[in-house]
């Protein structure tokens, strides 16, 4: 298997890098810009013509690969026609297009995936096409945001549209010294489009409108939870959350989520890329009410104070949680998750079901997988007549 070392304060850390910042006012220069759809097939001819006059010439057991140009009159096989890492592609809508992603597996990896707006643990090696290499931070990994409105968000979005295909690895215990083994962490290239990578700016020793090529790892993650404010003072965005991690508010269950709230990038958004339970126009991730019921998710799931439920923590978890073992003084479990509305019996027999004759909660209305929990569930809270 193969290992990966770094040091633990970096997970938490992280380390932003200046080539894939979205913009440097030192280095960074605007030139006219260009028509999106005209531009990505220019960029995706370019792309195409690389994978098939590329081959791989080396991968070696740490996943590092080696791209070379194929020399006039070789007989070695193309990344287009060669079958050992699998080349795939998905369409990613944006700028009013769907451009078609090329990516090549190495591995797929052994734990999760992320969600495009979550933070990610990786490494990685940015090309030109022609091979010349603008960056790479090979041997000290780092932490990157890959939701593109997030404050600390150094990516572009090729990374984010690509990075939720692999998975992470498995990491041992810490050593001493703080020292994590990563093993069996997904590995990968992604071939991008001028569109997902910097388009218009001329970024470091990357020429405008250049298609780029980035070999990357995944070893880690971290879960968002991006429901936002905006302050009244700054105008910075201001990161509250709403107690469901995003990957919990992807409806479709595709890995994806997207404000359509930005119609300039999405201008005529395809239906099956919303995630929007109240049909509100607001993503249920960076929506403060899931249900449109006129009670905050955050309200919904907060257990009340008087409730003799198992747990430490003031919120429901989504589902049950276990204690982890790793942490021997501490209990973790939360043998409830967050439940539907209540199917017990009424607390007055007698009457109604009403604001102030509700039913009981039962253990099932915690644990059955197949529930609407209730903060998607616009009938409760009950409404007072």
């Amino acid at each position: 298997m193969n290992k990966f070392k770094y040091y633990f304060v970096l997970l938490i850390a992280g380390i932003a890098i200046v080539s894939c910042n979205k913009s440097n006012d030192d280095d960074t220069v605007i030139v006219p810009l260009r028509d999106y759809a005209e531009q990505y097939k220019a960029d995706n001819d370019s792309i195409e013509k690389y994978l098939k006059t590329n081959y791989i010439e080396s991968v070696t057991a740490d996943l590092d690969i080696k791209i070379s140009k194929i020399p006039a009159g070789g007989a070695q096989t193309s990344i287009w026609d060669q079958s050992t890492y699998k080349l795939a592609s998905r369409d990613v809508y944006s700028d009013g297009i769907t451009y078609k992603v090329y990516y090549l597996t190495l591995r797929q990896g052994s734990g999760v995936s992320p969600t495009n707006t979550d933070k990610i643990f990786a490494s990685y090696t940015g090309t030109l096409l022609n091979g010349t290499q603008f960056d790479s931070s090979y041997g000290t990994a780092g932490t990157y945001n890959l939701f593109p409105y997030a404050t600390d968000s150094t990516v572009i979005q090729g990374w984010s549209e690509i990075f939720p295909m692999f998975k992470t690895g498995t990491p041992s215990a810490p050593t001493g010294d703080g020292v994590i083994t990563y093993t069996d962490y997904g590995a990968g290239v992604m071939f991008l489009p001028s569109g997902l990578g910097y388009y218009s700016q001329t970024q470091g020793s990357i020429p405008a409108y250049s298609p780029i090529v980035f070999s990357f790892k995944l070893f880690n993650l971290q879960r968002a939870d991006n429901e936002y404010t905006v302050s009244s003072t700054t105008g910075q965005r201001v990161f509250v959350g709403d107690g469901i991690p995003d990957y919990l508010e992807d409806i479709n269950h595709d890995g994806f989520l997207y404000d359509f709230r930005d119609v300039t990038k999405y201008p005529s958004p395809p239906a099956s890329l919303i995630d929007d339970s109240d049909g509100d126009g607001i993503a249920d991730f960076v929506d403060f009410d899931d249900d449109g019921d006129g009670y905050s998710t955050l309200f919904e799931v907060t257990k009340p104070t008087d409730a003799p439920f198992s747990g430490l923590s003031k919120y429901y978890p989504y589902n049950p949680v276990l204690d982890n073992p790793n942490t021997p003084n501490y209990d973790e479990s939360e043998i409830w998750g967050v439940p539907r509305r209540p199917t017990g019996a009424l607390t007055d027999p007698t009457k109604p079901e009403s604001v102030t004759n509700p039913k009981k909660y039962v253990p099932e209305d915690y644990t059955d997988p197949t529930r609407l929990r209730i903060y998607l569930d616009k009938t409760y809270p009950l409404q007072k007549n």
